[in-house]
């Protein structure tokens, strides 16, 4: 671990976190927690201009599996020879084009620790260079909405030759670290990550690191959840996401369509392996999918309000408690239901007076 980093890194998040500029916290840190670990963001996180395909995603596993950590990489796309290839990195992204796909897939895999590295192609790109930062502070507010239990860490802009993203990378990178010291102020697990080691030399083209440059990446993201393992900030990932199935045999709770949009039906339908059947229970008592809410439309109360996928909003007609080998509503005081134990694909979920029937039941199932 090289102190020269870490220390100023463990200074910076001392207000929030009660630790000293030494490192020392109220509870030692667990070199052997699992780290279940999404790679964030463009080409430079899917690993365009390495030999392999890996990027920094190679080294970063082997140096945290070295620390003792059980690990785990996650992501909707797979890239590079690696064993455990999963990332969400995406050639030629904008900020805003990340945010789009982000609630859904955080939500599916549930990472104790987010890597992001983003913004090269709004800059390079002169995507309104002028508000990118605006767009990197709302993207970090939703990655730690989506994932409140994670360290994110974020990287600062790694250099280029490219002429366009050069004249705005310098204030970029500087606003990025106020954007971290903002989120840290209000309680969050949120850190820099410098990126300035990289030169020009250890770049494969005008854009991309080469595989030194990937290198010193690895070791820049490793440092930093090095740093925040001794802070205390890396927990156990939350539980995986699984199916719901229904009391009534071969159906699983669903999002229609694997819709996205606010008002999306929550309903019934057979059992499959698609990401609209997964559903992650929260510590706030909500149950995710698609990066949204299960929700009792409009917050009515009355036996056959139906349910519906929306913005998460902390409401109490979001909030579902295990009961009776069901949900319930607590704000309603009736249950997630299958309107007449119907068998059908495609019936809408709604509240209904509990009285533990099958319709009433709902098992949560392992992924796979």
């Amino acid at each position: 671990m090289r102190k020269s980093w870490i220390l100023p890194l463990l200074t910076l998040v001392a207000a929030t976190l009660g630790v000293t500029a030494t490192g020392e916290t109220s509870a030692s840190a667990a070199p052997n927690t699992p780290v279940r670990l999404m790679p964030l963001g463009d080409s430079i996180t899917w690993g365009v201009g390495s030999s392999t395909g890996n990027g920094y995603r190679a080294s970063l596993w082997d140096a945290l599996a070295a620390d003792g950590h059980p690990v785990d990489f996650v992501g909707t796309v797979r890239g590079g020879s690696m064993s455990d290839p999963d990332n969400e990195g995406h050639s030629g992204y904008r900020i805003d084009q990340i945010a789009a796909l982000t609630d859904a897939s955080l939500t599916r895999y549930r990472p104790n620790v987010v890597t992001l590295h983003i913004g090269t192609n709004d800059l390079n790109g002169n995507y309104q260079p002028s508000t990118a930062a605006d767009r990197l502070r709302s993207l970090v507010n939703q990655v730690t909405a989506a994932a409140p239990d994670a360290t994110v860490l974020v990287a600062s802009l790694v250099v280029s030759t490219s002429g366009s993203e050069e004249q705005y990378r310098a204030a970029y990178n500087q606003a990025t670290r106020q954007i971290v010291s903002d989120a840290q102020a209000a309680g969050k697990h949120v850190a820099f990550v410098d990126m300035s080691s990289l030169t020009t030399a250890d770049l494969a083209d005008a854009l991309h690191p080469n595989n030194a440059g990937y290198q010193k990446m690895a070791a820049a993201f490793h440092r930093g959840v090095q740093a925040a393992d001794s802070a205390g900030w890396l927990k156990n990932p939350a539980p995986a996401p699984a199916r719901v199935q229904s009391g009534i045999a071969g159906k699983c709770m669903d999002v229609s369509g694997a819709g996205t949009a606010n008002g999306t039906a929550v309903q019934t339908w057979s059992c499959g392996d698609g990401a609209n059947q997964y559903w992650s229970a929260y510590t706030d008592g909500t149950l995710r999918s698609m990066g949204k809410c299960l929700d009792a439309a409009g917050g009515a109360v009355a036996n056959g309000t139906k349910t519906q996928l929306w913005t998460c909003h902390g409401g109490a007609n979001q909030v579902w408690q295990p009961y009776n080998g069901g949900y319930r509503n607590p704000a309603s005081g009736r249950c997630l239901d299958v309107p007449g134990s119907s068998t059908a694909d495609g019936v809408q979920l709604q509240l209904w007076d509990c009285h533990g029937g099958t319709n009433q039941k709902w098992t949560t199932l392992t992924a796979g």
